[in-house]
């Protein structure tokens, strides 16, 4: 192992093993983490040499890391201020990101509620559509509808939507407010499903606030591709019966899909977006939750006309400043080729494990790579595969999957598929 500045690696892992609870983990600890000592480009220098990272940060850091651009843009807003409340004050790093939001964002979405991550915004997005309905003497609509297979985060009106069978959250299925689900999105357009989908809006019209679904994307509840088609079906739906409708681009917005907001591959602009993750370009903990001015018009004249949510760091402006300047760097090139060329070579890359024992689909989309087996991974066998070919993956249930850094290049998304190859023949 690379000498490591600090603790020596034993020491720290002990302390780690001791003391630090990971996510989705039990405590203490089973399997040693690797330690990363610092990152740049699209490498981590880890305990175990460098590793390409195949994973984004968990599908944040689009740009890769230590980027000059984004580490100069956090400097300069170090030197001015680094937080203030939000409440009775503002400033430009929040009022600039909330312009560029809106203008990037589909049609319509006008008003920007700055939260702390991406379950919050969902959070804020269920809190606002609950409070619509509410404002305008309509308070029985108090329930929302989704699809199976989905993933919105891990606080409580969060969990309450993801799927609460086989999910992460199957354990609170109990004690969760009871939402309205239909069955998983197909991939293709089936007539068949889009009609389930009017009818069971149709059916629950007078209890639903809100559909919330993840635009042709699922991501963490089982990474399903869905056609667009569904989102106008959606929409319509909604429409006709009074419902509003929540995206969740929490994983797919800023380009994630070959669309800056996966709602563009259906020309179809919901009632409230939440967008979060690559919002900062993994630096800096921020989501957002935008709405139309019918939403916000709508809770404005009810009884508490204010939106009674206020994270402490709202709005802060170094993650603002660092935000505005990821989006700059997004915009500034031609960021859909880029996009493009990683899924050209994602598909290429990942062709090869359609062969592989266990493997049962294998999926790309923009820049997504997917390979799904017949039976639940086994972690340690597959992240140790992935390393052994100088890659960073984290798969889980019963995938193996990529969600590289746009700035990933060719040969590097070669190894990365490799990688995802050699996870799924040995997991």
């Amino acid at each position: 192992m690379p000498d490591l500045p600090g603790l020596p690696v034993p020491e720290l892992l002990a302390l780690d093993r001791r003391h630090v609870w990971h996510p989705y983990g039990p405590m203490p600890g089973r399997v040693d983490p690797l330690v990363v000592e610092s990152a740049s480009g699209v490498r981590l220098r880890t305990s175990s040499g460098d590793l390409v990272d195949g994973m984004s940060s968990w599908w944040s850091a689009i740009h890769g890391y230590n980027h000059p651009v984004l580490n100069e843009a956090a400097r300069e807003q170090l030197g001015r201020m680094s937080h203030v409340m939000f409440g009775g004050l503002t400033h430009e790093p929040a009022v600039r990101l909330a312009k560029l939001l809106v203008d990037m964002s589909p049609k319509g979405l006008e008003h920007v509620f700055l939260a702390d991550s991406g379950s919050v915004s969902v959070e804020v997005a269920v809190k606002m559509c609950l409070q619509y309905w509410r404002s305008l003497g309509r308070g029985g609509k108090q329930r929302l509808l989704t699809w199976r297979g989905g993933y919105h985060g891990d606080t409580w009106q969060p969990m309450s939507v993801c799927d609460p069978e086989g999910g992460m959250h199957e354990l609170w299925s109990g004690m969760l407010p009871r939402q309205v689900f239909v069955d998983a999105p197909p991939a293709g357009y089936e007539e068949a499903y889009a009609e389930q989908l009017r009818a069971a809006i149709e059916r629950h019209a007078d209890e639903l606030a809100a559909v919330i679904v993840e635009p042709v994307v699922q991501g963490a509840g089982g990474m399903r591709f869905h056609s667009p088609a569904y989102l106008r079906v959606l929409r319509e739906a909604c429409d006709a019966h009074d419902v509003l409708l929540v995206f969740d681009e929490i994983a797919t917005g800023f380009g994630r899909t070959g669309a800056l907001f996966a709602a563009e591959h259906a020309a179809v602009t919901p009632d409230v977006m939440c967008v979060g993750k690559a919002l900062t370009g993994g630096y800096l903990t921020m989501a957002a939750t935008l709405c139309t001015p019918r939403v916000a018009e709508g809770i404005s004249r009810g009884e508490v006309p204010v939106l009674a949510h206020g994270p402490t760091f709202m709005g802060n402006p170094l993650a603002a400043s660092v935000a505005c300047a990821s989006i700059g760097l997004l915009l500034g090139q031609d960021w859909l080729a880029e996009v493009k060329r990683i899924e050209a070579g994602l598909r290429e890359g990942l062709a090869p494990a359609r062969e592989l024992p266990g493997v049962q689909d294998v999926r790309v989309l923009g820049a997504i790579g997917v390979v799904q087996l017949d039976h639940e991974v086994d972690m340690r066998a597959a992240t140790q595969a992935a390393v052994r070919e100088g890659v960073w993956l984290r798969p889980f249930r019963d995938l193996v999957y990529t969600m590289p850094p746009y700035v990933t290049g060719d040969e590097d998304v070669a190894r990365i598929a490799r990688a995802v190859c050699a996870a799924a023949k040995e997991g």
